[in-house]
């Protein structure tokens, strides 16, 4: 039987004591604690026999020398060389079969060069280690979600890799958006539970009044923010990703320059280049800021005070999400929308329900169909002023008073100053024009050689975890396996009270595309209150729907209102991503009971015309 040596190599995050690691390295066949024995044969391909998955947060590389080859599907004498990153024995059994396609030449002109997949707290490599002369293989700059995603994975693929940051390290997301905003949302969620007494009472619970800290829960938020950020800086620096502090500017082919206010600036040349310096709040002509009475999100998040009556600019995810805090720490609510429909960017059937279940009960109004043509911050006594006009006619409607006004229009990418002028790069509308495989194009509609983007400055799809997504596919392509992101198979959820989540097409959108395309289209629905979890949390209230092609099984979209949605988005999310058909995915099994029997519903409840081929389950 051929012998298969397995070597590792760890870097961990956090000293785990030896006994700890023996055990978890330690295999039933008496190997010595720090090897694993692995067996092959011609019907299993691999039998790896101790090996649990870890969920330490660590990094770990693996690397596999065969004393005889294994043989491929396609050819069961040649020898392949073989490298796998992890330690789950599926990923070692199913990358026997599965190859990334190799990189066309025409698409992606560069010299590659050789990585291995691993990473240690000094692989960053060395400066000979960078063919070219260049100072690194791969510079990035902005260390946000996006940027800390990409520069973990190319560590891991060996390339020796520097992040530019001029503020400071998470960005936008963990530190003035989606982590601190969660905190404050844990908060309206546990006291919008303890103030609905008919809930307590259903369940059996009687509590007394609940009151809270203010000072507390802006704290909660601040110090989660600084824990992920400590975080994320932390594991950079293990890994071996230099962080260079400043201002990142492009100032050639290959080169940036960076520096910070009172220290001299340096520069450093790449082989390749990231753009990752994300977006900030946009704020209408009109509306005057003074971080108090009229603020942003950014300022939000430090919870300064609760206003008794505050108006919000704005009903997409982070006008729903601050409704949900403020009306749940005591404030009444005035949504202004420019369109006819609150919650415009939402499935319409779900936009219905979430206005019945998230506004309607709650001391929320709305005028929708108008414009803040100015907004007055409070001053000498006198309260925000709204001047409120028509989104068609443009015509004056009103003048609104508020205690406060969140202004919540939405993101601008923030791009100003990266010395994209000096590679022929011109912004639209601030954002960084890039092709399906982030590459930038410049003034022309040429590829810049050498130079990607992602995340929100790219506008693609202004979500964290789409940065580091397009992050990483961006890394996969300097390494050479050629990578095309998906961007319908990205969730999104907004964190209210229940929750929102949605992947894929809306309703309307697949529709649209079966009309121009030439296919029908299906929905199917369930309800949260034929859900055994959801009613013993008396959590009825909710739906879920999917969208799909009858004709061939491929699921279009799927939208879901209700508990713990945003968790229970991804088996959808991650079928569309694998084109996984309805006629598949209906034959998982999930335990009993659990919320994601709700998803099984929709895929059983979906009818595929007669004939479509469905892969057979395995046996085992």
């Amino acid at each position: 039987m051929p012998l298969v040596l397995v070597s590792l190599t760890f870097s961990f995050n956090f000293v785990h004591s030896a006994s700890t690691l023996f055990s978890l390295l330690r295999t039933s066949r008496g190997c010595s604690p720090l090897l694993s024995c692995v067996s092959y044969n011609s019907k299993s391909a691999l039998k790896h026999t101790h090996y649990r998955s870890l969920t330490m947060q660590s990094s770990m590389s693996l690397s596999l020398s065969l004393s005889s080859p294994l043989p491929t599907k396609a050819n069961p004498s040649t020898p392949r060389s073989i490298r796998f990153c992890g330690l789950r024995k599926e990923a070692l059994v199913s990358n026997l079969t599965h190859r990334h396609r190799a990189v066309p030449p025409q698409r992606i002109q560069r010299s590659r060069v050789p990585v291995s997949c691993a990473s240690t707290s000094s692989s960053n490599g060395s400066s000979a280690s960078v063919k070219g002369g260049f100072d690194y293989d791969l510079i990035i700059i902005g260390a946000g979600v996006g940027g800390h995603g990409a520069a973990l994975h190319a560590v891991e693929k060996g390339l020796k890799t520097a992040i530019i940051e001029g503020d400071v390290v998470g960005g936008t997301c963990v530190n003035r958006g989606c982590v601190p905003s969660k905190a404050l949302l844990a908060v309206s969620g546990r006291m919008r539970e303890l103030h609905d007494e008919h809930h307590m009472k259903s369940l059996g619970l009687q509590v007394s009044t609940a009151g809270y800290d203010r000072q507390a829960v802006a704290d909660h938020a601040n110090n989660l923010a600084s824990k992920i950020r400590s975080n994320l800086t932390n594991s950079m620096k293990a890994l071996g990703v230099d962080i260079l502090t400043g201002v990142g500017t492009i100032v050639g082919p290959q080169k940036v320059r960076y520096g910070k206010a009172g220290f001299p600036e340096q520069e450093v040349t790449a082989r390749d280049i990231i753009i990752a310096t994300g977006s900030t709040p946009f704020v209408p002509n009109g509306i005057e800021i003074d971080g108090k009475t009229v603020f942003t999100s950014d300022h939000a998040l430090k919870m300064e005070w609760v206003p008794d009556w505050l108006a919000i600019v704005g009903s997409g995810y982070i006008g729903l999400e601050f409704s949900d805090v403020y009306t749940a720490l005591g404030s009444e609510v005035t949504f202004i929308e420019a369109l006819d429909q609150l919650m415009p960017g939402f499935d319409p059937e779900i936009g219905k329900l979430a206005q019945r279940i998230l506004i309607n009960p709650r001391k929320i109004d709305y005028h929708t169909g108008v414009f803040a043509k100015k907004i007055t911050p409070a001053k000498d006594g006198k309260p925000v002023q709204i001047e409120l006009i028509d989104a068609k006619t443009k015509e004056p409607t009103e003048t609104i008073e508020v205690d406060a006004a969140l202004i919540a229009t939405g993101r601008a990418p923030f791009t100003k100053g990266l010395g994209l002028e000096n590679i022929n790069v011109a912004t639209q509308r601030g954002f960084v024009p890039v092709d399906e495989r982030m590459r930038v194009l410049d003034a022309n509609g040429e590829l810049v050689p050498h130079v990607y983007c992602i995340g929100d400055a790219n506008g693609k799809l202004m979500l964290a975890h789409a940065a580091s997504a397009q992050g990483i596919s961006v890394v996969e392509q300097l390494t050479g396996r050629d990578h095309v992101l998906n961007h319908l198979s990205i969730p999104a959820a907004c964190f209210t009270h229940p929750e929102i989540s949605m992947v894929g097409l809306t309703e309307p959108q697949a529709r649209e595309k079966g009309e121009k395309e030439g296919f029908e289209i299906s929905v199917v629905k369930t309800s949260f209150k034929a859900n055994t979890k959801a009613l013993a949390e008396n959590e009825g209230d909710g739906l879920a729907k999917m969208i799909y092609r009858p004709d061939t099984g491929e699921i279009l979209g799927v939208h879901i209102l209700g508990l713990h949605a945003a968790d229970l988005i991804h088996e959808a999310s991650n079928a569309i991503a694998l084109g996984t058909k309805v006629q598949d995915i209906k034959f998982a099994v999930h335990a009993h009971p659990t919320l994601s029997e709700v998803l099984d519903e929709l895929f059983k409840a979906a009818k595929v015309n007669t004939g479509v081929s469905v892969n057979e389950p395995v046996a085992v």
